[in-house]
C-alpha cells in the first residue's frame, strides 16, 4: 500500500480488517433497524413479504454503488426477514466452477447466497450461475470428446444477491437473470447523524446531538466511515476527557487525524492542491495528476473522486479534471478568473 493509500485509510469505504467484529457488532438485522435508502428498503421490504407468503425465495437482486454504503447489510436482512439462512463470498474468491458447486449444492431451501464483488467472477464460474439463477440447477459435463455428456443437477430454490461497484463491467446475460435492482447512493448527513447516535447507542459511548451531527457530516456519506470515526472519537474522548462525545470533542480528534470539516482528508487535499497549482485548476487527464502525486489513477477514481464529484469539488469535462469555486474556498485559495462552480462546467 502506498503512503498515500495508507493517509486514505480512515476515509476509506473498503473495510478494514479492524472493521470486521465492529460491523457486525452495529450492523441492523431487520429492515426497521435500517437507516436511509428509502426506496430501496420499501421495495425490498415488499419482494420480501410476497414471498414468504407464497413460501417462495424472493427474486434475484442486484445491488450497486460505491462501498460502504450497505449492500452486505441489506443481503442480511433479506435472510434474517425471510427467516433462512446468510451464505457470504465474493467473486474473486470463487476461482473454479467447483468453488461454486460447493456452495450452491449445500444450499438450503430458499436460503440467500451473497456475492460482493460480482463483476470479478471468472466468465467460467459466472456461465454456471445461468442455469442455476434461472431454473435452479447445474450442469455437468462428464467425460470428453465424443462420450461427453451433460448431466442435470437440480438444486433447492434459493436467491442470489449480488453487489458490485462497478455495474457496467457486468455482462448481459447474467445483468438480465436479475429481477429487482437497486442503485445505493450516500447518506445524508441526517441520515448519517440517526446511524452514528444508535451505534453509539450500542457501544455505550455518550454523545451529544452536535458530537454526533459533526462526525455524520466528516463522514463523507458513507455509514461504514461514520462507524469507524465514532470508534476512533470514543477512544480520544476516553483518554482525553470524560468519556462524552461532544462537537468540540469530534473536532479535536478528527482534526488532529487530518479529518476535516467536510470530510476530505490528506489524499483528498493533495489531489484538489495538485490541480490547483500544478495545472492551474485543471483541467487535468487522471493519469497525470496521479503521477504528480505519486499515487496510482485506479486508487485516485475509486477512493478520492466520487466524494470530491458529490459534494462539488470537481467536475469532469472532456479534457479532464477541474476544480470548481467552492474547492479553491475550502483550500484557501483565491480561484483563477473562469474557474467553474458548482453544479456548472463554465460560467
Amino acid at each position: 500500500m502506498s503512503v498515500a493509500a495508507e493517509d486514505n485509510r480512515m476515509l476509506s469505504r473498503a473495510p478494514a480488517p479492524e472493521d470486521a467484529q465492529f460491523e457486525r457488532q452495529l450492523r441492523p438485522r431487520t429492515f426497521e433497524e435500517y437507516v436511509g435508502q428509502e426506496q430501496a428498503v420499501a421495495s425490498l421490504r415488499v419482494s420480501v413479504e410476497a414471498a414468504r407468503r407464497r413460501a417462495e425465495c424472493v427474486d434475484h437482486v442486484l445491488l450497486y454503488g460505491p462501498p460502504g454504503l450497505g449492500k452486505t447489510t441489506l443481503a442480511g436482512i433479506i435472510a434474517n426477514e425471510m427467516g433462512t439462512n446468510l451464505v457470504t463470498t465474493a467473486g474473486p474468491a470463487i476461482e473454479r466452477g467447483a468453488d461454486l458447486m460447493g456452495i450452491l449444492t449445500n444450499l438450503g431451501g430458499n436460503d440467500v447466497m451473497f456475492i460482493d464483488e460480482v463483476h470479478r467472477l471468472p466468465r467460467a464460474v459466472e456461465e454456471l450461475l445461468y442455469p442455476a439463477m434461472e431454473d435452479f440447477s447445474v450442469n455437468f459435463v462428464i467425460d470428453k470428446g465424443l462420450h461427453a455428456r451433460t448431466l442435470k443437477y437440480a438444486l433447492r430454490p434459493f436467491t442470489l444477491v449480488a453487489a458490485t461497484t462497478r455495474p457496467g463491467m457486468l455482462s448481459a446475460p447474467l445483468r438480465e437473470r436479475f429481477g429487482i435492482f437497486h442503485h445505493l447512493d450516500f447518506y445524508s448527513e441526517t441520515e448519517l447523524t440517526r446511524i452514528v447516535t444508535r451505534s453509539a447507542a450500542i457501544l455505550d459511548t455518550r454523545i451529544e446531538p452536535g458530537g454526533a451531527a459533526e462526525i455524520a457530516r466528516r463522514a463523507r456519506g458513507t455509514p461504514r466511515i461514520v462507524n469507524r470515526l465514532l470508534r476512533r472519537v470514543r477512544d480520544y474522548a476516553q483518554v482525553n476527557g470524560d468519556g462524552t462525545v461532544s462537537a468540540a470533542v469530534v473536532r479535536d480528534a478528527l482534526d488532529r487525524e487530518g479529518v476535516d470539516a467536510r470530510g476530505l482528508d490528506r489524499l483528498d487535499r493533495r489531489f484538489l492542491t495538485a490541480i490547483v497549482e500544478v495545472y492551474n485548476g485543471g483541467p487535468a487527464g487522471l493519469e497525470a495528476v496521479a503521477a504528480t502525486i505519486n499515487d496510482d489513477a485506479e486508487t485516485l477514481a475509486e477512493l478520492v473522486e466520487p466524494y470530491l464529484l458529490k459534494i462539488g469539488f470537481l467536475v469532469r469535462t472532456p479534457n479532464g479534471r477541474r476544480v470548481t469555486r467552492e474547492a479553491y474556498a475550502h483550500l484557501g485559495k483565491q480561484p483563477p478568473a473562469g474557474a467553474v462552480g458548482q453544479g456548472a462546467l463554465f460560467e
